[in-house]
């Protein structure tokens, strides 16, 4: 049972809390990086907070529960490592990562300049996990002018035989990923690595924000990168692959390394700016990261307001996996819903559906369909697998999971699916009326 009276309630933004870090919850987070540790969760993300607020150091963030956060302060006390500024005069940094090795956390962080690819990655230890963090220097930088990756937003991921990579890169060149030596936290091998992500020109190689994970049921590494521009339509999309340094390939089979083919094409895409008929919704989600906590997975990422695209906050939203191995998303934030089956008489109401056009740059908007008696078109028809579904509409069948949620723009408890076609299309939906 969601607890709504322990939810917050979103509200318009209020430009003063710009002025006052205490205040910002989980507004101004950018390039969020989530970890565990003990009985609370911590978000590190990117330096911002509006054009005459910035102040260098990485962002930290708390929760007990990946609802409510508080602004708990910066990873350096002293703003911007000095061979990181003197290499890129960053005035802040950007695109953080933690991880717990060797007993001890580790921050990799970015340092660069907005269109620049004099850029450098490095990497501090501390004891806790809020710091403060002694800065161990470089593990990667690039040069301006140079083929090969943009050093920026690292990415650590282990894999079951205890090996640490690293997965980095951006626009410029590609996303790469090279193992790191775990006794030091920087690269075994000098160089880049592997690329295992590119686009073409013609969508100016937009991409960035990698983040690998490792998925023990289904033996795959998932690669979750985000495309096109931070600012208007950042979208989150997937590959994966039996290797962590590749191919990742979609759902159609085709690598994310495909500068060939149709580039708007590539990569299944799985959460994208959209609408439902209730409120403005949300625009340009990306730069995720993703969190195994037990048996649930979230993935955990920015996003914007339509009505001001530089208004952002940080998301925090349930994987759905489904049968075929591949992590859907939930379209709803996380409220502390369980894991309850769902029953077929459960799903009977009417639903709101959005379709995550791969294709579509602007918001997606929501349709309505009325799933009735299982004797009627369309309706959903439950599988053997816990939550599994198949939806019958007029046009296509999508296979996909449902789940408990909390409708934030309705606010009452609701079930919520994901799923896709045979094309790999994604669609999501919540249901919003009884039977």
């Amino acid at each position: 049972m969601i607890k709504k009276d322990y939810l917050p309630k979103d509200t318009p933004f209020d430009p003063d809390v710009m002025k006052d870090e205490t205040k910002w919850g989980s507004y101004g987070a950018h390039d969020p990086a989530i970890i565990k540790e003990g009985e609370m969760y911590y978000v590190f993300s990117t330096d911002t907070g509006g054009k005459d607020h910035v102040k260098a150091g990485i962002q930290i963030r708390q929760s007990p529960d990946l609802i409510h956060w508080t602004f708990v302060g910066r990873a350096f006390s002293d703003g911007v490592p000095r061979e990181a500024y003197n290499w890129t005069e960053a005035n802040g940094l950007w695109a953080p990562e933690v991880v717990k090795m060797n007993g001890k956390f580790y921050l990799y962080y970015a340092a660069s300049q907005f269109g620049k690819t004099q850029s450098f990655i490095g990497v501090a230890v501390s004891d806790s996990v809020t710091g403060p963090y002694e800065d161990l220097g470089l593990v990667y930088k690039s040069v301006r002018g140079t083929e090969g990756p943009n050093a920026i937003d690292p990415n650590i991921t282990f894999t079951p035989e205890g090996q640490v990579y690293m997965v980095f890169g951006s626009f410029f060149g590609g996303l790469y990923v090279n193992e790191i030596e775990p006794k030091t936290g920087k690269f075994k091998t000098p160089g880049p690595g592997t690329l295992i992500a590119k686009r073409h020109t013609s969508v100016d190689r937009a991409l960035e924000g990698p983040y690998i994970i490792y998925n023990d049921v289904f033996d795959y590494y998932y690669l979750f990168v985000s495309y096109d521009s931070l600012f208007a339509d950042y979208n989150i999309r997937i590959g994966r692959s039996k290797s962590i340094t590749g191919p990742y390939t979609d759902y159609n089979g085709k690598e994310l390394t495909d500068i060939e083919g149709n580039q708007d094409e590539i990569g299944m895409k799985v959460l994208g700016s959209y609408k439902f008929s209730d409120g403005e919704g949300w625009l340009a989600p990306g730069h995720n990261s993703v969190l195994k906590d037990s048996d649930d997975y979230f993935v955990c990422h920015h996003v914007r307001e339509p009505v001001n695209k530089h208004v952002h906050y940080v998301h925090i939203r349930k994987i759905l996996w489904s049968d075929e191995g591949w992590p859907l998303v939930s379209p709803e934030r996380f409220a502390g819903e369980d894991n309850r089956e769902i029953k077929d008489h459960d799903l009977q109401g009417q639903w709101e559906f959005v379709r995550i056009d791969p294709t579509n740059h602007d918001q997606d908007l929501a349709y309505q369909v009325a799933l009735t008696e299982p004797k009627d078109r369309p309706r959903f028809i439950v599988k053997p697998t816990k939550n599994s579904v198949k939806v019958h509409l007029s046009d296509e069948v999508l296979d996909g999971k449902v789940s408990a949620g909390w409708d934030w723009e309705r606010w009452c408890e609701t079930i919520v699916f994901a799923g896709y076609n045979h094309k790999g299309v994604v669609t999501m939906g919540k249901k919003i009326t009884g039977k």
